[in-house]
């Protein structure tokens, strides 16, 4: 039927039977992005496993792009943060991350955000041009507290902001 087609570039929920695969791609991902910049001690502590059990209790937050069961990227919101945000490095270049970051930024507002944040590793700078072409400011350099198997981590990262228009 037409209405089990999922097209590729229209943003969705995440569907538990996809958790697997969206685990992969946050830790495949993390890893590309993150593993030479971020101190080392935070990279052991980023295990499969750790991004696994992440993504089983954020589940529900996450906005994903692409055919069910082969997403090419997707958005997990907390509160009012855009909390990790992540495609697929084929992916890149073809206006799927613009698209997830537009419906990000649509959800946050439907809830009632009208700062959103984010977290960009500092030296991300991939990353951080794509932000700012997506209209989001560089507000400041913070300290963020991450939770990992080993306790909390205090990481100094580049604070990102976005004033959302209600719609």
């Amino acid at each position: 039927m037409a209405d089990d087609v999922v097209h590729p570039m229209i943003p969705r929920p995440a569907d538990p039977s996809e958790t697997s695969v969206l685990t992969r791609l946050w830790h495949d991902g993390w890893q590309d992005a993150h593993a030479a910049i971020l101190p080392p001690a935070l990279a052991r502590a980023r295990t499969f496993e750790d991004f696994a059990e992440r993504m089983s209790v954020a589940l529900a937050d996450v906005r994903v792009i692409g055919p069910l069961g082969a997403p090419l990227g997707f958005a997990m919101l907390k509160g009012d943060e855009l909390n990790q945000f992540y495609v697929t490095s084929a992916a890149r270049g073809t206006g799927v991350a613009a698209t997830l970051i537009a419906d990000a930024e649509v959800q946050m507002s439907q809830r009632g955000v009208e700062t959103a944040w984010l977290a960009c590793a500092i030296g991300n700078s991939r990353a951080a041009k794509f932000y700012e072409k997506s209209g989001w400011h560089l507000a400041r350099t913070m300290v963020n507290r991450l939770d990992t198997v080993d306790g909390p981590f205090d990481l100094e990262i580049w604070r990102y902001e976005k004033l959302l228009t209600r719609g």
